[in-house]
């Protein structure tokens, strides 16, 4: 799994002009499932995300994670991750798993993030979306599981 996370103070998630996904403080996660990927690195996303240790403490350090601030996550299907750009000028993306493999993954590490406490909003897999975000920081962290 690969994921871009964005730590913000609010974002949504827009499809055919109506929102249908949209938090307050927390996290924007860009996700993707990589080719070989199941649930095991779904479920290992989730967690890691869960308790990444981003976000301030009283001292201004990044000490707390998104369950001890209690904010939000905001899932965002992104097959684009898994681009290749090594030749030519159009990125390949056949690294991304298969469409309902993809999906079904996407899922699976929303509903995980959710369990666990997490308000949770979501983006449609395999809709034209348009993500709207300020961004806390900026602090964005790159993750492979």
């Amino acid at each position: 799994m690969r994921a871009l996370l964005q730590r913000v103070s609010e974002a949504s998630v827009t499809v055919d002009g109506a929102v249908i996904g949209e938090i307050g403080p927390g996290l924007v996660i860009l996700l993707c499932a990589m080719r070989g990927d199941g649930a095991a690195q779904a479920d290992k996303s989730a967690a890691r995300i869960a308790k990444l240790r981003i976000f301030a403490d009283d001292a201004g350090r990044m000490n707390r994670s998104l369950t001890d601030t209690g904010g939000a996550a905001l899932v965002v299907p992104q097959f684009t991750l898994a681009a290749d750009t090594a030749r030519g000028n159009r990125p390949g993306f056949s690294a991304a798993a298969a469409p309902a493999e993809g999906e079904r993954l996407f899922t699976r590490v929303s509903d995980r993030l959710a369990a666990q406490g997490i308000e949770t909003a979501r983006g449609r897999f395999g809709a034209d979306m348009k993500v709207a975000l300020v961004n806390d920081g900026p602090v964005t962290i790159w993750l492979d599981v």
